[in-house]
């Protein structure tokens, strides 16, 4: 039988554009600039979401301290569904208290 030998190869990485002009907006960072003003590596964590000093990269839930990603309304699903629940329970308190008007 024939052996087969694999070698691993080592990614480099990404060219940067603008020629190298330009470089990362993080503070501190000098790596030059990838996409969205960020270098390769904090354009990386960007995409997983780990980057705190730039936007999300999706609208996240306007409530505070939560940070998934916007179903409806400005809100992620859990509390949209909290929001529908609440909604819907105020709807039908509000027709028990308003007096059914006398049939003509």
């Amino acid at each position: 039988m024939a052996e087969t030998t694999t070698t691993k190869t080592k990614k480099k990485a990404p060219v940067a554009k603008g020629g190298g002009k330009k470089a990362c907006t993080v503070a501190g960072c000098k790596r030059a600039y990838r996409a969205k003003g960020l270098c390769f590596f904090h354009y990386k964590k960007f995409r997983r979401g780990e980057l705190e000093s730039k936007p999300a990269r999706y609208d996240t839930c306007s409530k505070p301290d939560c940070k998934k990603k916007v179903v409806a309304h400005g809100l992620c699903e859990e509390h949209f569904q909290a929001w529908k629940k609440a909604r819907k329970k105020n709807q039908g308190a509000a027709a028990e208290a308003a007096p059914a008007a006398p049939a003509a």
